[in-house]
């Protein structure tokens, strides 16, 4: 899919149009091509707004700028706000052209596990608000702050579900609370990224916390991954199910999630990685494979999958007091 293809998939899918089209981690050097090319910080810049105009144009609603990658050095928050300004100037007044309504989400940086600092919280929004108000621009409508999550294999390593107070760091349920009073302050939302696999009870946490949204997406891309695994070797369809494992494996789309060190096994590293090869010519002639072994069963594979992941989702919605 291009970012059009995948647009008109959606939109044209979404027939009560409950569906909000949103791109995550938007920026220099957020695409892979921009890094093995070793591009410029200018060049990355011009292509983090190429991306940043044909999601524009393809009719996303949301746009988190995130420049918080630098391949070349290490930056400042400072630096990082630079550059947060100029795409952000770039972004509304492209979408001001072709008469689209944007809402905006900045970021500063990685998720580390822990939190940040409640001093670097307020500077980033007042940096920002002095910004949008001396160039009659919109304020965001969410900044991502880190509120101790961090996902690593397939688990959450963050601060937020420990049980034991991690040093240097203000337990999640005194610090949140904080850091969402700096955000109302300043009229912005805050968005926690990396809330996959926390536990119920954390989860139940987040509404009392007051955390106004969360940001979920690996924990459903391994569901899926399970499923499909399930199916194929309660029917007994183990060849196929070692196919897909080595592809899934080969791909080494696993090396960034591990933990170092790590204990993780191939099969682990496999589903880890496997919502990664789903476009693949391999992974679709596999999939057919399967397909019309269990049809024979008046079994399903996407409707079967679909189950899983909406029950994965409801995890969250059942928490968060939404259902």
């Amino acid at each position: 899919w291009t970012t059009k293809e995948f647009a008109e998939y959606v939109i044209n899918k979404d027939k009560k149009g409950n569906i909000i089209i949103s791109r995550d981690h938007g920026g220099p050097w957020q695409n892979n091509k921009e890094i093995n090319q070793n591009l410029s910080l200018k060049k990355a810049m011009d292509s983090a707004k190429a991306s940043f105009l044909e999601d524009i144009k393809s009719g996303f609603e949301v746009l988190h700028i995130d420049p918080s990658i630098d391949i070349h050095s290490e930056t400042t928050v400072d630096d990082v706000l630079e550059r947060i300004y100029e795409l952000y100037d770039f972004c509304y007044h492209q979408s001001k052209k072709l008469d689209k309504d944007i809402l905006f989400e900045i970021g500063t940086e990685e998720q580390s596990g822990g939190t940040n600092s409640q001093e670097e919280l307020d500077y980033i929004l007042s940096s920002m608000q002095v910004y949008c108000k001396k160039n009659n621009l919109p304020f965001p409508t969410f900044v991502v702050i880190q509120t101790g999550t961090k996902v690593k294999e397939m688990k959450n390593v963050g601060s937020f579900d420990s049980p034991i107070r991690v040093a240097e760091q203000l337990p999640s349920e005194i610090q949140v609370p904080k850091m969402i009073e700096i955000c109302n302050k300043y009229g912005i939302l805050m968005k926690e990224h990396n809330a996959d696999y926390l536990s119920e009870e954390s989860l139940y946490w987040h509404p009392r916390l007051g955390i106004h949204a969360s940001n979920v997406a690996p924990e459903f891309g391994v569901t899926e991954t399970k499923e499909f695994l399930k199916l194929l070797e309660e029917n007994s369809l183990n060849l196929i199910a070692e196919e897909f494992l080595e592809l899934a494996f080969c791909s080494k789309k696993w090396e960034k999630w591990l933990l170092k060190p790590t204990f993780t096994s191939d099969r682990e590293k496999a589903i880890i990685a496997g919502h990664y090869i789903f476009s693949t010519e391999e992974f679709l002639e596999l999939k057919e494979k399967a397909n019309k072994e269990l049809s024979k069963k008046n079994i399903e594979i996407d409707e079967v999958v679909k189950g899983a992941i909406k029950n994965a989702i409801n995890r969250y919605l059942k928490n968060f007091r939404l259902i």
